[in-house]
């Protein structure tokens, strides 16, 4: 699964790409199948040895993909990867905000600063990203921003806390809200909810991986490559019709 190739038809030739999160798991996959697929993609983490990794893997050369150090809690730091970007390759034209964490705190376990926290990585991140890049996009009169949310933000998450459910669902939101301030300008503003992936099976038991496996439909977890490719769907110009999209990809575990 994790071998299938870019879909021939989603080509990003020309295209600048950021992606958050991208230091492994689907955040790396995303930059991957963006880079294959053409674009020159800025390779963003809060670790930026995991940022750099990952692309001097894609292109040592620093032609194509370059590394940034970025953490989503800092309106400054989206600012200063939207100059960056400008200074070296033009423009920005695809935004994924796929940075994210959650921790499974019991509930009465979870103090202020925990909830704050969780809230500023899932949530005000997406909002301090689209308030950045979609005022250059409008100016561009093009863009693509798509948010990696979570299946937890739509049925309140199955091993997930409620302060990532409720982050998730908030970022889900906010993808409708700039999806409708954006929709004369050519900036398209979507979301894909993922259900279980595979590259968190090492933050999990061997209960809870079993538990999933029994109540995912298909009865598997997703691979990154899958995430990346509804990624790239929503990102390409034959998306360009998907607008406040909220799109499940869950294996059947929540359907509506």
């Amino acid at each position: 699964m994790s071998e299938l190739p870019p879909p021939p038809t989603f080509r990003f030739d020309g295209k600048t790409a950021i992606v958050t999160g991208a230091g492994r798991g689907v955040g790396e996959a995303i930059a991957r199948l963006f880079h294959e697929a053409g674009a020159r993609v800025l390779v963003t983490d809060v670790i930026g040895e995991t940022a750099s990794s990952v692309a001097t893997a894609l292109d040592a050369s620093g032609e194509t993909a370059l590394p940034f150090t970025l953490d989503v809690r800092r309106k400054q730091d989206f600012n200063a990867a939207l100059g960056f970007v400008c200074e070296r390759w033009g423009r920005v034209d695809i935004v994924v905000n796929n940075a994210g964490y959650g921790k499974r705190t019991p509930v009465q376990d979870i103090t202020p600063e925990e909830f704050d926290d969780i809230v500023a990585i899932n949530m005000r991140s997406v909002f301090l990203s689209c308030q950045v890049f979609t005022e250059h996009m409008r100016a561009n009169g093009y863009g693509r921003i798509v948010n990696v949310t979570s299946l937890a933000g739509q049925n309140g998450g199955t091993v997930a806390s409620p302060h990532y459910a409720a982050a998730k669902a908030g970022a889900n939101m906010l993808t409708k809200y700039f999806a409708q301030l954006m929709a004369r300008t050519g900036v398209t503003v979507n979301a894909v909810c993922p259900g279980p992936i595979s590259s968190a099976k090492s933050r999990l038991s061997a209960e809870q991986i079993e538990r999933i496996h029994s109540l995912v439909p298909v009865g598997r977890f997703a691979e990154p490559i899958e995430i990346a490719t509804a990624v790239a769907l929503l990102a390409s110009d034959h998306g360009g019709f998907f607008q406040g999209a909220t799109l499940d990809m869950n294996g059947g575990l929540f359907m509506r």
